[in-house]
């Protein structure tokens, strides 16, 4: 386990803390539009699918093979989603950002923004992270907006790269290095601000 990044991370707008069993029944809460999970793996909007996803979770974490956080809104204290960090590389000084998602409630209200300052600041200003990596659908384009608005660098295209749900996907990746960071910490913190 890369042990830097298992802290709980506490912004303006949310909280990640560290998922647990007892988050279970507000996530499947958050979880229940079927719109979420459109580009997942696995449609969470269902009770098999959200039992597969919360027990993987929680499989992995115990496993330290990933570290999976519930996005909590800070004022209300309700649950709004999930994102997690994995491929934890910390030999090579490189994490994934994936499985992020938030209730239709959150969308453009700034927790996806601040949730990626939370764990890219983790990362690379605590943990000395050299990389972090994200992958998306290709056809995903709302997912691809925003990775490119942080702004992260597209590093290309694998085909055919897995079955989820609706069929076969092409993941686009992307990542930010460690050059990068400081200009996309301004940039972020910028958007944060005009939040407010």
């Amino acid at each position: 386990m890369w042990q830097e990044l298992a802290a709980r991370l506490e912004g303006r707008l949310i909280v990640l803390e560290p998922l647990r069993p007892e988050h279970e029944e507000a996530l499947r809460t958050a979880a229940a539009d079927p719109v979420v999970w459109r580009w997942m793996q696995v449609d969470a909007s269902t009770t098999v699918g959200f039992d597969l996803w919360f027990g993987h979770a929680l499989r992995e974490a115990a496993a330290e093979r990933e570290v999976p956080f519930v996005t909590v809104e800070r004022d209300t204290g309700r649950v709004l989603g999930s994102t997690r960090y994995l491929s934890l590389r910390p030999e090579h000084r490189g994490v994934e950002i994936r499985n992020t998602w938030l209730a239709p409630a959150a969308w453009s209200s700034g927790a996806n923004v601040e949730a990626k300052l939370l764990m890219l600041g983790q990362a690379f200003d605590h943990a000395g992270a050299m990389r972090v990596e994200f992958k998306t659908d290709a056809r995903n384009i709302e997912s691809r907006r925003a990775l490119e608005a942080l702004p992260a660098s597209f590093e290309g295209t694998f085909r055919k790269h897995m079955l989820i749900h609706a069929g076969i996907r092409d993941s686009a990746y992307y990542a930010i290095v460690d050059d990068d960071w400081p200009q996309v910490k301004a940039n972020l913190e910028r958007r944060l601000k005009a939040k407010s």
